[in-house]
């Protein structure tokens, strides 16, 4: 009897669970950097690290299921260990502690996405805003919902954003609390076509002026190009070259600040990457994925 009782309560216990998988991915990076700027020390963020070289390793493991009534749930976990760099902002990233971490647990279902991260989900008016604990999102016909909620208390704890797409047009409005009061970003997008697209954009930051901005962008046969103009006279032009697995990018902004990078697809997973700026900022490495 005590055999049969066990055995129905495991039974009961996993009833629920139809599947589950555990995906195990890694990655790895090694190279040089020179000037880049050093975001590890808090007294100036304007810091500029020295010459080196920098290394890192990985691994991330990314677990998900689903239960019999239509539930589905992820959950990872990440390794990590070494020296980064972030090559999108010329940023040196310092040392990974080496330890593991624990990633976003979601769950999906008809109800939308719920989604805990302790302090690792994006504030959805501005990633450099608090970031958030929990999010929950949601479509309603075509408009998606997204709300985020940080609970330390900080002035930026909640944000929003909304996103309807019909005719080729899309609008998103995303807004955030701030200190001074609401901060909020209305865009509207339109595909003139398949390589051509304008974008206009306002944003209020609570206590400022609000800016408006206008974009343009086109790519053709590989080549690309977006120039961007707002009413406080700041601009960006982007131009970029992408053919067989290699790419070339160039930016250059109203303060006559300029990136430059390059990369290329080696085959097998490996990717090598450079880039230099302005302020002879520079990197060049190669990248893995496992």
């Amino acid at each position: 009897m005590k055999k049969l009782l066990i055995a129905s309560t495991a039974l009961v216990a996993t009833a629920g669970m139809a599947a589950a998988d555990i995906t195990i991915t890694g990655h790895a990076a090694a190279g040089i950097h020179s000037a880049l700027d050093d975001v590890t020390t808090t007294v100036n963020t304007t810091d500029v690290a020295g010459d080196g070289v920098y290394s890192n390793a990985g691994v991330d493991f990314t677990m998900t299921g689903a239960t019999d009534n239509g539930i589905s749930f992820s959950a990872s976990v990440n390794i990590d260990a070494g020296t980064e760099i972030d090559t999108g902002d010329f940023e040196f990233d310092g040392g990974d502690g080496g330890t593991a971490g624990l990633g976003s647990v979601s769950m999906t279902g008809t109800f939308g996405t719920l989604t805990f991260d302790d302090g690792g989900i994006d504030n959805l008016y501005d990633g450099d805003f608090t970031s958030a604990d929990v999010s929950y999102s949601t479509t309603i016909g075509a408009i998606s919902l997204s709300v985020a909620h940080d609970t330390s208390g900080a002035d930026d704890a909640n944000s929003m954003s909304a996103g309807y797409t019909a005719s080729g047009m899309s609008f998103t409005l995303a807004a955030s609390d701030d200190t001074d009061g609401t901060s909020s970003s209305l865009s509207v997008a339109y595909a003139l076509n398949d390589s051509v697209s304008v974008t206009g954009k306002t944003d209020q930051v609570a206590g400022a002026e609000s800016v408006q901005t206008i974009t343009a962008a086109t790519t053709l046969n590989g080549v690309s190009v977006s120039v961007s103009s707002a009413n406080n006279s700041t601009w960006d032009v982007d131009l970029g070259y992408t053919a067989g697995g290699f790419a070339l990018t160039y930016g250059v902004d109203e303060t006559d600040g300029w990136t430059a990078t390059a990369t290329t697809a080696l085959g097998g997973g490996a990717t090598f990457s450079a880039g230099v700026d302005n302020n002879d900022s520079t990197y060049a490495g190669v990248s893995f994925a496992f």
